[in-house]
């Protein structure tokens, strides 16, 4: 999956839910996002696995929805 699509995702589902998503800082390889209060990294690659792009979105709604 492509990062912008990854982010277009997740900024999409933020503000479906009416909270922020935030960058925080960037790394070598990562980048640090918060989204409500808690943290998510964030690969900073082009391309990113789709395994690891579900991951996150799996991870995003569990912290919005509870």
């Amino acid at each position: 999956m492509k990062k912008r699509a990854l982010m277009k995702q997740l900024r999409l589902i933020a503000k479906e839910a009416g909270v922020e998503l935030v960058f925080i800082r960037q790394g070598g390889n990562h980048e640090i996002w918060r989204i409500s209060d808690r943290r998510l990294v964030i690969p900073r690659h082009r391309e990113i696995n789709e395994r690891t792009a579900e991951g996150i979105v799996r991870r995003v709604e569990e912290v919005i929805s509870g």
